[in-house]
């Protein structure tokens, strides 16, 4: 739990007043008027959410929801690393985290209905990627994003961009393996 408060706390200090004000508005009627009133910062509001067992340590799917919804996709990595138990030492280096970035940002914006067999070509469990599908059944981007999240907490620090690749051209998805190869290209080019 209190590596959970940490992670909400550095989530807090990046929201600004208009994305509290916007938050507050989303869990009006989660807290009520009162309690709602009185929120005056993230930790607050969080504080709030966790006495009504809306979120917790075990249960952000809420958070992500809010956090998506106000425009905050930047602080969702926040909870990825949370979630995912990263021990900095099991975590592959700084420039591979950086390409792996790049390429995941690419592969959901192109990936599309092959998400499953893409997940397979990783190689996650066909009830891994059940539970991903249960967990966003109606949000494509997020099922990809989950699956990546999924391979990079299995692969720990052998994690290798070129792998998701691989992948991308085992299961005959080419022009997204291409996109990907001139992203990090253009990313290496000073």
């Amino acid at each position: 739990m209190e590596r959970f408060k940490y992670t909400l706390l550095e989530i807090s200090n990046k929201l600004s007043s208009d994305n509290v004000v916007s938050l507050k508005f989303l869990c009006a009627d989660k807290i009520g008027k009162k309690k709602t009133e009185e929120v005056e910062n993230g930790l607050q509001l969080f504080d709030y959410l966790i006495q009504r067992e809306i979120i917790g340590h075990d249960n952000t799917e809420h958070l992500r929801e809010l956090l998506d919804k106000i425009g905050r996709q930047d602080l969702l990595g926040i909870i990825d690393t949370y979630e995912g138990q990263a021990d900095p030492a099991e975590l592959p280096d700084e420039a591979e985290l950086e390409k792996i970035s790049i390429a995941t940002n690419v592969i959901v914006d192109n990936l599309g209905k092959k998400w499953k067999e893409f997940g397979r070509k990783l190689p996650l469990s066909d009830a891994k990627l059940d539970g991903i599908e249960e967990k966003h059944p109606r949000n494509l981007e997020e099922k990809v994003r989950e699956v990546i999240k999924e391979w990079k907490k299995m692969r720990k620090g052998q994690a290798k961009v070129d792998e998701l690749i691989k992948a991308l051209r085992a299961c005959s998805q080419n022009f997204t393996a291409d996109v990907v190869e001139k992203a990090l290209q253009n990313a290496s080019t000073p």
